[in-house]
């Protein structure tokens, strides 16, 4: 059993991986601006926290053994207030909810600089690499960005998928896609059992 705070909790991504990490039979506090709509459930406590200010953060993450950032990275705390908000908490784990824009359809080709990319996503997209460029100059916490795949909707709990690189994951078909809910296995796996320190990895069918 783990204590396990996950940032931006009321999300679709993070209150997922609240429910999986809860039936593993983790602690979780949820973390949000505003926590008055997330539902009770056995196992979490909610904390309300501005994520925006490490100062404001850093109380918030006390006492826990893995920090998760769920929160979005356009308008949401840049890598340096999120980092700086562990550090100050003491806690030796972050896993950070990527994105699928910096990961490679080629070698050095990144799929935001894909001309195909949607303009809708571009903002969100940027603001994840550079989070995750941010992060790979951080040396002195354990920290494992995890991106899905291109398409990430809620769906099925299948508990099969493939954990992959910087490469953009693509199925037989062609299909990049990975459900809210295997994502949440996968990420789960990584919490439980630690296997990329300091990297980021990809999760899709």
């Amino acid at each position: 059993m783990q204590r396990i705070a996950i940032v931006g909790v009321t999300g679709r991504v993070g209150s997922r991986l609240a429910r999986e990490l809860l039936a593993r039979g983790h602690r979780v506090t949820g973390i949000a601006r505003n926590t008055a709509d997330v539902p009770p459930q056995a196992g979490l406590s909610l904390q309300s926290a501005d994520a925006s200010r490490s100062e404001s953060l850093a109380p918030a993450l006390a006492g826990h053994d893995v920090v998760v950032s769920a929160a979005r990275f356009d308008g949401g705390p840049s890598a340096q207030v999120v980092v700086d908000a562990v550090r100050a908490a003491g806690v030796p784990r972050l896993l950070v909810v990527g994105g699928a824009g910096s990961l490679e359809v080629a070698p050095g080709v990144a799929l935001i600089d894909t001309p195909e990319f949607p303009e809708a996503y571009r903002a969100e997209a940027a603001a994840g690499r550079a989070f995750l460029q941010a992060l790979r100059d951080v040396a002195d916490l354990d920290w494992t960005f995890v991106s899905p795949a291109a398409v990430f909707e809620p769906g099925e709990r299948t508990g099969v998928f493939r954990v992959g690189g910087d490469s953009l994951p693509v199925d037989a078909q062609g299909r990049s896609a990975i459900s809210m809910e295997d994502y949440a296995i996968a990420f789960a796996d990584e919490i439980e059992r630690p296997a990329h320190p300091r990297q980021r990895i990809s999760i899709g069918y």
